[in-house]
């Protein structure tokens, strides 16, 4: 006991209360093995504890616990009886002396000793038991087992409040947000009153699409309400029901113990049933961040808290980049429309663009960068855009609707928001487009030069990851890539997208129903969708004549004639490649794509690489010879001489 006596300690004061709490115990016990001087050190002690309870600025901690958990004064004692053997070498002697050598307490010694005894003291409804705060190290019989206190409530006793070691690595404190969407602000202003009016109301449900917002409405209603709030993901908890509602307890007698509220959140698809009987097992205040409501059996409220709208998003760059002076109208914009971004989000990234010395339009790539890429990448490839329209060989028509994308793009939230076309219709202020061609004809590079132009990632679909033979998971895959890119702000493109986009077919079986059902899922996503989705097909009539009728924008990518390939041609060899009286106009008069170009070209240069020479004319026409029997094509060398 020496050490928590110690002078000059900012907890003396309740250390010297602990002591003569701890010497009152023993002289119980003393007391109760009739020692002589036993009833005289029991009134010092007594009147010790009267004197240093004055000086307390605050409840002694066994004052508190007992309120916290409701102990009777006897169930006091035996926490204290416990706790005592723990820090105190003379009380564990003491117990040691009444029981024939076995320091920690049993039952049966404290039945005997202290005042108010009664047997229910140990029943596992009882606080004591209930909460956890001693344990039985068993014994055959209820009254010979040994009573030892729980650590993390013994640091209590003594005056040291920290969180127990079991739930400590699956919490992290939510730190009150500087940057909050008004939005959320109101959300946590609403609650509060809520509960001024329900303070029964212990489960609040935050429901949407932004978790970051739903951390920033906890934390903003639990400085409120005097709460620190936890976070914890529900993916942590145990899987059997037993451990699960363990935990539960054990959380509740940690939120009651550090005056805490517990913010549970959610996977993507949680498991309901597991979450419910945690929630409802928890007796303190609890949060759940989910995208959608959950089955509870306790007083509860719903709460929607979606991501910051266009609006919200620029006000909170503007506050963010308020000391960047380079930073003009048109990047906070930019900005805006970029990405489903969070305040927290904002907040983290406006310090890094406000440093840059150019307009943050060009880190725009890193802003992507933190937007969900794992999720994303488990179902796509990510491609690092670097084409550029120099790159592409088309028909002007078709490169007039690639730049009008491009612009559209750019300008979707001056036409959707200054002007107000965003309250005239239902849709989403996505931008869906479908590119049409044959295999080879640029599809891809299109998309890529988008991307790059409009400082995006561009994530390829799998659809070998997408689709799926189970019933309802290729939904649940959708659901994913969907919800991933919102948050990541780059372009979809789904390549073949006839084979995820088909025509819904006559119900003949479930795979059928439930196919279609698959189908009008996506059409509705890309409706709802706000951002860039490209689809590539060369079987426009396969697609489903529905979804042909949401997308805005229909781009024909030709087979290419004769001096586009020439164009062609003229591109695929590199200016650092050794070339020697390439005859590209000769070229052009092969009847092969672009992308067929492209491997030819390789092929060639491979070739003479190889045998150390420069590119020449033969070294082309044997790789396009291989080409072609490559595509089970016949080879005529009339079709370089312009003639078939």
């Amino acid at each position: 006991m020496n050490d928590l006596a110690a002078p000059g300690s900012a907890l003396e004061a309740g250390r010297r209360h602990l002591c003569a709490e701890l010497a009152r115990i023993r002289a119980l016990l003393d007391r109760a093995t009739e020692a002589p001087d036993a009833e005289a050190r029991l009134a010092a002690a007594e009147r010790e504890i009267d004197s240093t309870r004055k000086t307390l600025a605050v409840d002694a901690p066994i004052d508190l616990l007992a309120d916290l958990f409701g102990l009777t004064p006897f169930e006091r004692d035996v926490l204290l009886l416990a706790a005592g053997v723990e820090l105190d070498s003379g009380l564990a002697a003491a117990c040691a002396a009444a029981q024939g050598a076995q320091a920690a307490p049993m039952f049966s010694l404290a039945l005997a000793a202290l005042p108010a005894p009664h047997w229910s003291a140990l029943l596992p409804e009882r606080p004591l038991r209930r909460w956890r705060l001693v344990e039985l190290d068993g014994a055959a019989s209820l009254t010979r087992a040994a009573l030892r206190i729980d650590e993390r409530i013994l640091h209590f006793v003594a005056g040291l409040n920290v969180m127990d070691a079991r739930i400590r690595p699956l919490v992290r404190a939510v730190a009150t947000p500087g940057l909050v969407a008004p939005s959320h602000r109101a959300v946590a202003a609403g609650l509060a009153a809520e509960l001024d009016a329900r303070p029964d109301i212990a489960a609040i449900q935050l429901c949407g699409d932004d978790p970051d917002g739903a951390e920033d409405v906890a934390a903003l209603l639990g400085a409120e309400r005097g709460w620190t709030v936890y976070a914890f993901r529900a993916r942590d908890l145990p899987a059997a029901r037993g451990e699960c509602l363990a935990l539960a307890d054990l959380w509740t007698r940690e939120a009651a113990l550090l005056d805490a509220a517990l913010l549970l959140q959610t996977a993507r698809e949680p498991s309901a049933d597991g979450l419910a009987d945690f929630v409802d097992a928890i007796a303190g205040p609890v949060f759940i961040a989910s995208r959608d409501p959950l089955p509870l059996r306790r007083p509860t409220r719903v709460h929607a808290v979606m991501a910051p709208g266009w609006d919200e998003q620029r006000g909170l760059w503007k506050t963010s980049l308020s000391d960047a002076a380079h930073v003009s109208a048109d990047a906070l914009d930019s900005l805006a429309g970029h990405a489903r971004s969070s305040a927290r989000d904002i907040a983290r990234l406006g310090p890094q663009l406000a440093g840059a010395a150019h307009e943050p339009r060009q880190t725009l790539h890193a802003l992507s960068a933190l937007r969900a890429r794992g999720a994303l990448d488990e179902l796509a490839e990510r491609v690092t855009p670097v084409a550029r329209w120099d790159d592409l060989v088309l028909p002007p028509a078709t490169i007039a609707l690639l730049r009008e994308i491009a612009a559209q793009a750019r300008q979707r939230h001056t036409v959707f928001h200054a002007w107000g076309f965003g309250g005239t219709t239902g849709r989403g202020h996505g931008l869906a487009v479908l590119f049409v061609g044959d295999s080879g004809t640029g599809k891809t590079l299109a998309a890529e030069v988008l991307a790059n132009d409009l400082a995006l990632d561009l994530h390829r679909i799998d659809l070998a990851q997408v689709v799926s033979k189970y019933i309802g998971e290729t939904e649940k895959n959708l659901r994913r890539v969907f919800d991933a890119a919102e948050e990541a702000g780059g372009i979809l493109f789904f390549d073949e997208a006839d084979a995820l986009f088909g025509k819904r077919s006559d119900v003949k079986d479930s795979h059928d129903r439930y196919a279609n059902i698959e189908v009008s899922y996506l059409l509705q996503r890309m409706e709802a969708y706000r951002g860039i989705a490209i689809l590539a097909t060369n079987m426009k009539a396969a697609l489903d004549r529905a979804f042909q009728r949401r997308v805005r924008f229909i781009v024909p990518f030709p087979f290419p004639d004769a001096p586009l390939r020439t164009q062609i041609w003229a591109r695929a060899f590199p200016a650092g490649a050794p070339v020697e009286a390439l005859d590209y106009e000769r070229l052009g008069r092969l009847a092969v794509s672009g992308g067929t170009i492209a491997n030819i070209a390789l092929r060639a240069a491979f070739r003479a690489a190889h045998a150390g020479e420069a590119v020449t004319m033969g070294h082309v026409v044997e790789a396009a010879r291989g080409e072609y029997e490559k595509l089970e094509r016949a080879w005529s060398d009339a079709e370089l001489r312009g003639r078939t």
